[in-house]
């Protein structure tokens, strides 16, 4: 992609992107993660009524009397995305939507004073993005997204969640951006909702998701280069790469539609919780 071309498409989702913040959506991503995340603060003594699961009984043991830890909101939250470029999301506009969700999502930590960071990943992590504050960070992300060349086309899912784990041992807010065409991830993504506050977003193109029927097709893996047949004379055929998967931390994204509405939802549901 062109300098002036590239600057131009990164200004166009820049101005986007952070009137849907102002205007949509940066309230929407305070209520639904502000009180999530709680951080030590001091010891006091205990005072009848306190919540006895906050009782420090190291303090208690050492001075003989009943102490208790409190905590504060904290005041820094650290945002990840991690999103999956591997070929099978170049399909359509998946790549620009993708680019356009994690602009938006990381323009919104930025006005809440968060940190954010991002891991590019296809069957291999191709590039880490250290968690940093900032809009010219948060430009930054976006620019490599546009721009990355992966090395590999393949997806692991499993892979780029084990890798976030070993390297980020602070609770984190993580936005895992895929189509999810992929298997053998669930494993990792239930250890990874344990140890993290983990939203799924899935990004898919109509076209993908359902062969019409009447025909036999020809397809090529986008990932893997192979061609199949398919024999679909008889009934449609649909696919559902997140069979099984927990609804209740999952956003569905089409590429035809407002990507704004399905993400609005969502935090104002989790505000309500």
């Amino acid at each position: 992609m062109r300098s002036r071309e590239l600057t131009q498409k990164i200004r166009r989702i820049e101005i986007r992107t952070n009137k849907l913040v102002e205007e949509i959506f940066s309230g929407e991503y305070h209520s639904g993660f502000r009180g999530k995340g709680m951080e030590f603060d001091s010891i006091r003594q205990y005072i009848p009524g306190d919540d006895v699961r906050v009782i420090d009984w190291n303090v208690t043991a050492r001075y003989n009397k009943a102490f208790v830890k409190q905590f504060v909101e904290e005041r820094e939250m650290n945002i990840f995305l991690l999103i999956d470029l591997s070929r099978s999301n170049s399909f359509g506009r998946k790549k620009e939507l993708i680019a356009e969700i994690s602009a938006t999502l990381a323009l919104s930590a930025v006005r809440n004073n968060d940190r954010v960071g991002a891991i590019l990943f296809t069957e291999r992590v191709e590039q880490l993005l250290p968690s940093r504050s900032g809009k010219k960070h948060v430009l930054s992300i976006i620019e490599s997204i546009l721009t990355y060349e992966p090395q590999m086309t393949g997806t692991d899912i499993a892979n780029a969640l084990r890798y976030f784990n070993r390297i980020e041992k602070k609770r984190s807010v993580v936005f895992l951006i895929s189509d999810f065409m992929d298997d053998g991830y669930q494993k990792e993504l239930k250890a990874s909702g344990i140890r993290h506050d983990l939203i799924c977003i899935q990004v898919l193109d109509r076209a993908e998701e359902r062969i019409p029927a009447g025909a036999i097709f020809t397809f090529e893996d986008l990932e893997t280069g192979d061609t199949f047949v398919m024999d679909n004379l008889k009934e449609d055929f649909t696919i559902n790469p997140l069979t099984g998967f927990y609804k209740r931390n999952l956003i569905t994204i089409y590429t035809d539609e407002d990507y704004v509405k399905p993400l609005v939802k969502f935090f104002r549901s989790r505000g309500r919780s």
